[in-house]
């Protein structure tokens, strides 16, 4: 007796981190492509002693309790386990506590496992799935939420069930059985955690990516539909994932082309996992499935102090009579140091703003927010006024801009030691037209862009890593001016100036997805470097266009954009 009560309370446990109530998806006795093969329950409750699987042949929704803020949003939660378990108890846990935190009313679907046999690995998921979206929307009003805003979030398996059900709502995956089958099954949000086998080179057996999601000839599975109730979406990967995370990114292109709004989270030497979910929330929140947007605030005004900054000095790029194309009609360039009070790392990061190669403004919303809340991190902050505008004909619109980016690295690295930095730890980052040049610093170190002119130049111009924020003139379609494609077409190129030597270092981007100077040029790019063998991190921002820091609604990515580059450089540089 005592053993069963032990046995009790451990599978009442294991039951209750999730829902007080179930539902099952289908009647008894009507369940399409049923077999005994197949059960319905987390694997928390599968490995119990005593589990009996004749009692789990149903799947279900487990419903958590209701929030007690509802803000009328409701969410379906998707486990993982390669279509064979559903074993992700812990991410369940985590998305309902925060989803439910935040007004959202949480559901655990439950479909059944392991792959079923002498159909497609995914088919009894995808029945499951659908007939479940279906009860939820037909729950909505006695459960007090909106029908039309009803979004899933799945991992890996979940993540691929996630996506069939966003793209291929007008497609039955089984015959009808009811009047439930007359609801619609479309959702109208999905949040996509390493989906698996999305790529060809994985989803005909249902395995890890066999050629990691690369050549021409790899595209994205031919199940997901994208019809036209497919819905806005949040992709979430890793970058060293055997499940590709170039199948996000062909999700990311196609949703593009469709005018689709969609993000996409890439992060740099991450295995198959989940992760970024405060990401998530802060696309939900733009997105709208949080409530009302918050009004937008000037974010130039959340940073006005220099009290972390100790000392500041300014200096020219060039020695009088040496500036190389000299032209009278540009600007004198010069940097300016600012050295914070409690220095936390020997690293160095120079910041430039943008301004089409026409002007640039080292104190303005893209420069001097940042250099602020980098000083508080305890970084030193180098700030550039390069040339502008641009140079005359025949020189390119970058030419004299990548000069004095070349020429400030060196001496920054000539001064590094006497302030007790790092000289092998430079960073550079830019936005726009300075996101442009940041990608000439990245991965042209090695093409001269002057002639020496001193000792000075005797240095390496190249650098550890760099930060691009919406760059311009990346792709074929917008070389001189916003992409006139939007930079979905498969045959645009990657600007040539751009070398991608052996000294190119690994970046962190972040792009606004309804940007004219398309947010393709940053998600290229990091396709570029990733079959380069160079891990790099992208965060893209839904319905955000150029210049998307300047205002911004609290509790988006907009509005937490400067988080995104302090944990990247806090991982970089192993910040504590």
């Amino acid at each position: 007796m005592k053993r069963f009560l032990l046995v009790f309370a451990s599978l009442w446990l294991s039951v209750s981190v999730f829902a007080q109530q179930r539902e099952y998806i289908w009647p008894k006795k009507n369940m399409p492509d049923a077999s005994p093969l197949q059960i319905a329950a987390m694997t928390s409750e599968s490995k119990q002693e005593g589990f009996k699987p004749d009692k789990h042949r149903r799947p279900f929704l487990e419903w958590f309790d209701a929030p007690t803020n509802p803000n009328g949003t409701c969410m379906i939660l998707i486990s993982g386990g390669a279509y064979n378990s559903t074993c992700d108890m812990s991410l369940i846990e985590l998305w309902r506590t925060e989803l439910t935190a935040r007004g959202v009313q949480c559901v655990n679907l439950v479909y059944r496992t392991p792959r079923p046999e002498g159909i497609p690995y995914y088919q009894t998921a995808w029945e499951d799935g659908q007939r479940a979206v279906r009860l939820v929307r037909n729950q909505a009003a006695k459960r007090g939420y909106d029908p039309e805003r009803i979004g899933v979030v799945g991992m890996s398996a979940g993540g691929h069930l996630s996506l069939l059900l966003a793209t291929n709502s007008q497609t039955p995956a089984y015959e009808r059985i009811d009047a439930v089958d007359d609801v619609p099954c479309h959702i109208n949000l999905s949040i996509l955690n390493a989906p698996a086998y999305i790529t060809s080179d994985a989803d005909e057996f249902g395995t890890p990516a066999s050629r990691e999601g690369y050549g021409l000839d790899v595209t994205l599975s031919n199940i997901f539909n994208f019809d036209e109730k497919t819905c806005p979406m949040s992709l979430h990967h890793g970058g060293i994932d055997k499940y590709s995370p170039n199948g996000s990114t062909l999700v990311y292109r196609r949703l593009r082309r469709m005018g689709i709004p969609a993000e996409l989270h890439l992060y740099p030497n991450k295995k198959h996992g989940a992760y970024g979910f405060d990401r998530a929330l802060e696309f939900m929140t733009q997105m709208g499935f949080m409530g009302p947007l918050e009004e937008e605030v000037k974010l130039s005004g959340r940073f006005t102090s220099d009290d972390d900054r100790a000392e500041y000095y300014k200096e020219f790029v060039w020695p009088e009579g040496k500036t190389p194309c000299f032209q009278e009609s540009q600007c004198v360039p010069y940097i300016e140091w600012h050295i914070p009070a409690v220095r936390k790392t020997d690293a160095i990061q120079i910041i430039y703003s943008g301004g089409g190669y026409d002007k640039n403004n080292p104190d303005g919303f893209e420069v001097a927010p940042a250099r602020r809340y980098l000083n508080a991190m305890g970084i030193t902050v180098v700030t550039l006024k390069y040339r502008t505008p641009r140079p005359a004909a025949p020189l390119a619109k970058h030419t004299t801009a990548w000069q004095d980016l070349q020429r400030a690295i060196r001496i920054v690295r000539s001064e590094a030691a006497s302030h007790g930095l790092n000289p092998d730890k430079i960073g550079i980052m830019g936005s726009s037209a300075g996101g442009h040049l940041t990608l000439m610093g990245v991965t042209s170190s090695r093409h001269r862009a002057y002639a020496r002119i001193d000792d000075i130049d005797k240095l390496p111009c190249n650098v550890q890593w760099g930060i691009g924020i919406y760059p311009a003139y990346v792709l074929s379609d917008g070389f001189d001016q916003h992409n006139t494609t939007s930079g979905n077409d498969d045959d645009l190129y990657i600007a040539p100036e751009f070398s991608f030597d052996l000294d190119t270092a690994p970046m962190l981007f972040i792009h606004g997805d309804a940007d004219k100077w398309s947010t393709m040029g940053s998600v290229r790019v990091w396709e570029k470097m990733r079959s380069m063998g160079i891990q790099c991190e992208l965060h893209t921002l839904a319905l955000r266009p150029h210049c998307f820091q300047r205002n911004a609604s609290p509790g988006t990515g907009s509005y937490t954009w400067l988080d995104r580059i302090g944990e990247y450089l806090t991982e970089l540089l192993k910040l504590e």
